[in-house]
């Protein structure tokens, strides 16, 4: 039962972070679109949802052993909930605009090259974990949100990769294919590097402290 309730909040991490991409596309200003995302990390960190970005910065934390298919099962949960607001949103009136934005998005990512997807994918997760960190940990409570809202806007501004909204893009534009899914794995792979670096050389730091 757990992992039928671990696999539910991780469906519902990835639509919240879906929704977030919807309400990125519609706007026109990059900056108000860029605020708004952040509620969808809001809602997951506040929820207490399974988002694979988030947990993967806690790697060094758990057993790999245990943690490994836990991770798995919340990127496979991610997908479902990313992909099912995608045919939501296809069902709606604002299918057009929220396609076309998707489809412009997608296409320059399927175009650039798989080091620049992976660099991309590790700075983006570098504030994502940042945010996540200051929402678990700061002391101050309107630090905690501006912690997830400054988080998310640097790294939609910065145009970085984050796999799960990505997986929303791809399913609203329709644009999977063998490429499409390299592409969405090395993105990943750069969320999982940039996720664990600033974790795991802080655990170095503590471990060296105690020697």
């Amino acid at each position: 039962m757990k992992k039928l309730g671990n696999f539910i909040y991780a469906i519902l991490a990835g639509a919240f972070i879906a929704s977030g991409g919807v309400i990125n596309l519609l706007m026109e200003n990059k900056v108000v679109g860029a605020f708004l995302f952040s509620a969808g990390l809001f809602a997951v960190c506040t929820l207490g949802y399974n988002l694979f970005t988030g947990k993967v910065g806690y790697f060094f934390d758990n057993d790999p052993k245990t943690y490994t298919p836990f991770l798995l099962l919340v990127y496979v949960g991610n997908f479902i909930g990313a992909y099912l607001i995608a045919m939501i949103i296809k069902g709606t009136r604002l299918a057009p605009a929220v396609l076309e934005k998707a489809s412009a998005v997608s296409q320059v990512k399927l175009d650039d090259t798989y080091l620049s997807l992976f660099l991309l994918g590790f700075m983006c997760n570098l504030f994502v974990v940042f945010a996540v960190e200051q929402y678990k940990n700061n002391p101050h409570s309107v630090g905690k949100y501006l912690g997830i809202v400054y988080g998310v806007m640097m790294f939609i501004l910065c145009g970085y990769e984050h796999s799960i909204a990505d997986m929303f893009y791809f399913s609203m534009a329709g644009v999977w294919s063998s490429h499409a899914i390299i592409c969405m794995l090395v993105i990943t792979l750069g969320n999982i590097v940039g996720g664990v670096v600033v974790p795991g050389l802080k655990k170095f730091k503590e471990k060296t402290e105690r020697e």
